[in-house]
């Protein structure tokens, strides 16, 4: 079987701090986080009071949904999927529902969560009204896949159409899987990424209750510090990363324009904890390796490492730790930046919005910083390109997600040079 080439034709965003791709880039590399007050919900009982909302527009959701009494019946995770879809593709320069063949175009979109603000709702009308009342949309509205399945309906794309739920792995698992099915030849073009929406009364209560949050209420704006040894937590955010992929020569056909090339993937798991990770990193750099063996690159090649980050205690020291597992000395010259303290961590979508990141990264040749990084952790000691962007041409670039669960995810990417 001939392996075949893969690359990026389309990305959309939606981002606390971006809502579209130039935008999300821009304030990427000007180190600019869209972080604040949450005002989506009463927050005043609540322990942490702030997160990344994303300011989703009408013109946005006519635009993706046509009529927006539409948007009633579906969950905010799946609005902000399908407005992330409508930017990749107009920016892959597919029409939709003009396949040559739609049951070759695959439809790969998860979430860590699903519908929850449709849960809470509609169990509120359950309990003060009675099971008779509940809405007849709850079920398609909370869950996981009901967002690969919209985008697969507004496209027509027939071929694979499913989600992976992996937490915070999620969108790097479906990019991953959708890499699959076009190298393997059982597709040519997937639309792929992650989306969520979980700034809720549970989902804020449940996060906070695991000590998982910061609570640096008093400063919001930098309270998301990946990497630095004042880190109390990851700050709560809600976003869609989705991209278009295809088969090289398909694209080539049709005169796309290429973003970059998808060359490897690594998934493991770590079958230690339902939420800590595992201390000895075994789990991490066994994907990371899995990764870099699947692009058929040397450690040493890598360039750039988009991290998981999250500005937990535990997570960005263990992730230091597995970095310098697997690349050896080569992580002592390796660049690698969180962009979580700008888009805060968006669970379902991070690896969405990261693999974007990345890809500009290549792209441009800017590498994006990690904000709010001002006092050094011993135990986190490499290079986080740390609170201003860095100019540096690199030819790959890895971007990791690790999900409560112990699920780990790599996706390499390579600039794409013709």
């Amino acid at each position: 079987m001939v392996e075949r080439r893969v690359v990026v034709t389309g990305m959309g965003v939606l981002a606390c701090n971006g809502l579209d791709v130039p935008k999300f880039w821009d304030a990427l590399i000007n180190g600019r986080h869209g972080i604040g007050p949450i005002t989506a919900i009463d927050v005043s009982n609540h322990k942490t009071k702030f997160g990344g909302q994303v300011p989703l527009t009408n013109e946005q959701l006519a635009a993706a949904i046509g009529d927006p009494k539409a948007g009633r019946r579906k969950d905010r995770f799946v609005l902000l999927a399908l407005v992330a879809a409508a930017e990749a593709m107009r920016s892959s320069g597919f029409k939709g529902k003009d396949w040559a063949d739609p049951f070759r175009v695959a439809t790969i979109i998860g979430s860590g969560i699903g519908g929850l603000s449709s849960i809470e709702a509609e169990h509120k009308v359950f309990m003060e009204r009675g099971p008779h009342r509940v809405s007849p949309f709850l079920v398609p509205k909370m869950i996981v896949d009901s967002a690969a399945g919209d985008v697969s309906i507004a496209y027509g794309a027939k071929g694979p159409n499913y989600a992976i739920t992996t937490a915070c792995a999620t969108a790097s698992h479906c990019i991953g899987a959708a890499f699959h099915h076009i190298r393997c030849g059982q597709c040519d073009v997937a639309i792929t990424g992650g989306t969520e929406a979980s700034i809720t009364h549970l989902g804020l209560a449940g996060f906070n209750s695991i000590q998982a949050l910061s609570e640096r209420n008093d400063s919001p704006a930098t309270a998301s510090r990946p990497f630095d040894k004042d880190r109390d937590g990851f700050v709560l955010a809600e976003g869609a990363g989705i991209l278009v992929i295809e088969e090289l020569e398909h694209a080539r056909k049709r005169g796309a324009t290429i973003y970059g090339e998808v060359v490897g993937y690594g998934c493991t798991g770590d079958a230690h904890h339902e939420t800590a990770p595992d201390p000895t990193g075994a789990g991490g750099i066994a994907c990371m390796r899995m990764a870099l063996n699947d692009a058929r690159i040397a450690g040493e090649q890598i360039g750039y490492i988009n991290a998981h980050g999250t500005s937990t205690p535990y997570n960005d020291k263990g992730e230091t730790a597995i970095v310098k597992g697997v690349f050896g000395a080569h992580a002592r010259k390796l660049a690698m930046s969180s962009t979580k303290g700008m888009t805060g961590h968006a669970l379902g979508a991070a690896g969405g919005l990261e693999a974007i990141a990345s890809l500009l990264a290549l792209r441009n040749g800017v590498l994006p910083p990690t904000i709010n990084y001002t006092t050094p952790d011993p135990e986190c000691d490499l290079d986080y390109v740390p609170n201003t962007a860095r100019q540096a041409k690199v030819e790959y670039a890895l971007s990791n997600n690790l999900g409560f669960g112990g699920h780990n995810a790599s996706v390499i990417f390579r600039r794409f040079d013709g």
